[in-house]
């Protein structure tokens, strides 16, 4: 695993040169239905950031790792009776696609802790079915976002459909790229484009991803769900 982990920021390194930048995109490590032993192990290994897509086990596995110091992020819908518990969990949620969700965790993020991180998910391929808000429904969703003072909008999220046809998805990283400067320029917050997994995540950064969200690259296939009490998955990809 460690030498994955060193082969993945390898590329994302190269990748991100070949972009023109001066700084590397972050590698956000997926770790939903892995264990927390395996997530001690990629951060003995200097990874400190980690994707979970559901909120029961994401609490459950920080619990295991409370002598670590990490970072947490949701990547995976995001439930509105989940809104408190995902408040406390995570540092960051990524999936906010609607205002309902913008209100409970504002209402439950605790004033006394920094502002929850919120990227605000975007159905860029408008996949039936599929988490994420319109394109058109950016403004709205950030703006109540920015009002929240225990809220702090970072910018934007994609999942573009799996086509086979690269050139499909290179041509969404590019939409998800145009409405992120756009974002930019109105709040001076915004600085992250998270989009790209394992299979795709060079080309997302080419096309201007600042976070890459890798899974199966660094951990091997995936292992069954843990078996945590009132967790109930659901399908989505990294």
């Amino acid at each position: 695993m460690t030498d994955s982990l060193q082969r993945v920021r390898e590329q994302l390194a190269q990748a991100s040169l070949a972009a023109g930048r001066h700084e590397s995109a972050i590698l956000l490590a997926v770790s939903k239905t892995q264990p927390a032993a395996a997530v001690r192990q990629l951060a003995a290994a200097g990874q400190s950031a980690f994707g979970e897509n559901y909120v029961q086990e994401a609490a459950t596995k920080r619990g295991e790792l409370t002598d670590l110091d990490l970072q947490w992020h949701l990547i995976g819908h995001l439930q509105s009776n989940k809104c408190r518990l995902a408040a406390e969990v995570f540092d960051w949620v990524q999936s906010v696609d609607r205002m309902s969700l913008v209100e409970g965790l504002a209402k439950a993020r605790a004033q006394a802790r920094e502002p929850l991180n919120v990227l605000i998910q975007v159905d860029i391929d408008a996949e039936a079915g599929k988490s994420g808000c319109r394109p058109d429904a950016i403004a709205a969703l950030a703006a109540a976002i920015t009002a929240a003072p225990t809220l702090c909008l970072r910018g934007l999220m994609a999942i573009p459909a799996p086509h086979a046809d690269m050139n499909l998805r290179a041509q969404a990283f590019r939409r998800m790229r145009v409405l992120f400067e756009s974002l930019r320029r109105i709040h001076a917050s915004v600085d992250t484009l998270s989009m790209g997994m394992s299979e795709d995540f060079e080309l997302a950064v080419s096309e201007g991803a600042t976070m890459v969200r890798v899974g199966s690259a660094l951990f091997g296939a995936r292992v069954s769900p843990l078996p945590v009490a009132g967790y109930s998955p659901l399908p989505s990809s990294s």
